[in-house]
């Protein structure tokens, strides 16, 4: 019996299951959310997806081919995704709080792209806040800020 048991243990520790959050990215992880922010209220505008292409293209140095291949591969990750977990745990660690922040700026900016906030996507984008730690003043404040970008002539 101590023999299965000892048999047991080797075998697992031998090979070991594979750790999804070492699939996934740090540029996947944040694609998703953003992915997410875009389908809260269930419209994706044009403008919406132009914008989260080019936040991609941006903070990532992609060119436009990369950034929509992301972009499929994030809406893909979150059809099957259960919760939010993998995504905002693997940013959390890696991230600075001020890294955070700005991405919320950026669910900001991808909610405002259409020039209209749905009460869903200022929903979405306040618990991944939650979720990420960033603080509720931070999170007023960053959205005033983008408000303000986008008021602007």
């Amino acid at each position: 019996m101590l023999d299965t048991v000892q048999q047991f243990f080797q075998r697992v520790l031998a090979a070991p299951e594979s750790d999804d959050r070492n699939a996934i990215s740090p540029q996947l992880a944040v694609a998703a959310l953003f992915s997410e922010v875009l389908r809260a209220d269930y419209e994706v505008d044009p403008q919406e997806l132009a914008t989260l292409r080019r936040l991609l293209m941006d903070q990532f140095s992609l060119d436009e081919a990369a950034a929509d291949a992301l972009i499929q591969q994030a809406q893909q990750q979150i059809e099957q995704a259960v919760d939010h977990f993998q995504y905002v745990s693997l940013l959390n660690e890696r991230y600075s709080y001020d890294q955070r922040v700005e991405l919320i700026a950026g669910m900001w900016r991808l909610a405002y792209a259409d020039h209209e906030l749905a009460a869903l996507e200022e929903h979405r984008i306040r618990r991944l806040a939650d979720l990420l730690y960033v603080t509720h003043s931070d999170f007023i404040r960053t959205k005033l800020v983008v408000l303000e970008e986008f008021e602007r002539p």
